[in-house]
């Protein structure tokens, strides 16, 4: 299982280079999925990684600094700074999802679709014993 995941993110990672992304690491996928969803403070980031507010800030200022998101001062509390994306950051969202649908769609039609129906089903009951229904926590090792 662990060669198979390993050859899905080597894949994702050099077709993101491919197409312009090739300042993205893996582990920064984590923190795209939360801002994806809404914008977050680095105290929020750092709870959804499971690492250190220094460690979220870090990765903060490397996104930044490479242009996938932006921090500014909230304005209820202007001593919290909150992330969101920038055009650049949902345009690696987006060739992320389109890389890993057509990664899906290769591996379905090798193994036909009651087997991938089979698998997906599988990879779930894996999770869901290890983790319960309660929400990933997500911690990058990259």
């Amino acid at each position: 299982m662990g060669l198979g995941f390993r050859n899905f993110i080597d894949d994702l990672q050099s077709r993101l280079t491919e197409s312009g992304f090739e300042d993205v690491r893996p582990g920064h996928g984590f923190a795209f999925q939360l801002l994806s969803f809404k914008n977050a403070s680095v105290n929020e980031l750092a709870e959804h990684l499971g690492v250190t507010k220094q460690a979220a800030s870090q990765m903060v200022e490397y996104l930044e600094g490479h242009g996938y998101v932006v921090s500014q001062p909230d304005p209820k509390d202007r001593r919290i700074k909150v992330v969101a994306l920038t055009a650049r950051g949902w345009a690696c969202i987006q060739k992320t999802e389109e890389i890993l649908s057509a990664q899906e769609e290769k591996l379905a039609g090798e193994l036909g679709e009651a087997s991938m129906t089979e698998l997906r089903g599988l990879l779930r009951r894996v999770v869901y014993r290890q983790q319960g229904e309660k929400s990933l926590r997500l911690r990058p090792i990259w």
